[in-house]
């Protein structure tokens, strides 16, 4: 490469380094200083990390982490596809659970038995806070679900009753909402929505004027496992147990609690939908019992299944989780097993077994860009993908 290149504009020179792929700006940017500067702009690797697995670009295009470097996220991808990461157990218990979990910026949320605990997550991807830094109290059962939602942790108990936690402060309400387990719950833009095992789904209203009050009470007819709210805020998904000839997935709509539509004729009895999440407006994932991972479009002009994935071994799958783009991570009902798929594939990427030879289910699993947590029956355990050659100290 002869000096006169570098003397080209600024402009000319980026336009030139976008025809190149990862790996040769990679190489070209450990020539000088000049170039390393220009190969590691954001605008030069936001074409490649629109096609990567996790690399926080969504379907939309729009950019969930503007403050991270694009050419670090498509490095930390490449760890991502290929299965490397360090794995560890962050927490252990003695009894076994069904824990549910989120994650909220550098806060971890783990219920354990009535108990949701909250634990600051280390900086520099070095664990978590043993200790927890606030203890959310109130159910007299365990919790069955939480999420977190307008600085409220929204949980759902084996007692019939929904909690509504102030994270920043010590305010809680009670009250009760189904006559057995609230087994789910979601919320958005001052709206809940719950589902329980006596087979109806309420919404209910968060604004502050009308806190706790039902809005509309919905008979499914069988048991509800899990819910999601749509993000334009006009309607919601049942995933229910499928004891009965009636679709496990249905959507209502929120402001008259009226049954929309029901998604798929073919479930087999007992193939129950376990969890359920929307990617975007139109689009949205289910799994459960039968084993599937399935991909729904719910345009009124087509309202199917455009894709599936099978769980491998033939194992109920108990979560799931999207990038909002390429990737999604399962967790299975036997020995701990998470796995990785690409959506343009037809089969599994990448899996991960993380109790043998104890078997335990993956009850909830989260990710972010460059780690993932999965919650199991005794123990928490973290799979980190930012820098899979280094030591990792959990606590």
């Amino acid at each position: 490469m002869g000096p006169h290149f570098l003397q080209l504009p600024e402009e000319l020179l980026l336009l030139i380094l976008a025809y190149l792929d990862g790996q040769a700006l990679g190489r070209l940017g450990q020539a000088c200083r000049r170039l390393c500067a220009l190969a590691g702009r954001d605008a030069l690797w936001r074409r490649i990390a629109r096609k990567c697995l996790n690399s926080g670009f969504l379907q939309q295009g729009t950019d969930a982490f503007p403050g991270i470097s694009v050419k670090e996220r498509v490095r930390v991808s490449q760890n991502w596809k290929n299965g490397r990461c360090r794995r560890d157990i962050l927490l252990k218990w003695k009894r076994n659970l069904m824990p549910w979990l989120q994650i909220s910026g550098d806060i971890l949320y783990l219920s354990q038995a009535e108990e949701i605990r909250a634990y600051q997550l280390r900086p520099n991807n070095n664990g978590l806070h043993r200790r927890p830094f606030t203890v959310f109290l109130g159910h007299q059962e365990d919790v069955c679900r939480f999420v977190i939602s307008n600085s409220h942790v929204i949980s759902g108990g084996g007692d019939g009753k929904i909690a509504l936690h102030k994270i920043h402060s010590p305010t809680s309400i009670l009250f009760t909402a189904h006559e057995q387990d609230v087994n789910c719950v979601d919320g958005r833009g001052g709206i809940l929505v719950s589902g329980s095992r006596d087979r109806t789904t309420r919404v209910w209203s968060l604004a502050s004027n009308r806190l706790g009050q039902c809005l509309h009470t919905i008979q499914t007819e069988d048991r509800v496992w899990s819910i999601a709210i749509n993000p334009l805020l006009s309607s919601f998904v049942t995933g229910t147990a499928c004891c009965g000839h009636i679709s496990p997935l249905r959507i209502w709509d929120l402001q008259s609690g009226q049954l929309m539509t029901c998604l798929g004729t073919d479930f087999r009895r007992g193939a129950g939908v376990l969890d359920v999440c929307y990617e975007t407006p139109n689009t949205l994932l289910s799994c459960g019992y039968d084993t599937y991972i399935r991909y729904w479009d719910i345009r009124t002009s087509t309202r199917r299944c455009v894709k599936e994935w099978e769980e491998p071994h033939d194992s109920a799958l108990y979560c799931m989780q999207s990038d909002g783009n390429y990737m999604i991570a399962s967790g299975s009902s036997y020995y701990g097993v998470v796995r990785l798929w690409d959506k343009r594939m037809n089969h599994c990427l990448q899996s991960f077994s993380l109790s043998s030879p104890t078997s335990s289910p993956v009850y909830c699993l989260r990710f972010s860009t460059t780690h993932l947590y999965a919650a199991l029956a005794s123990s928490l355990h973290v799979l980190d993908f930012s820098n899979p050659d280094s030591c990792f100290t959990t606590f």
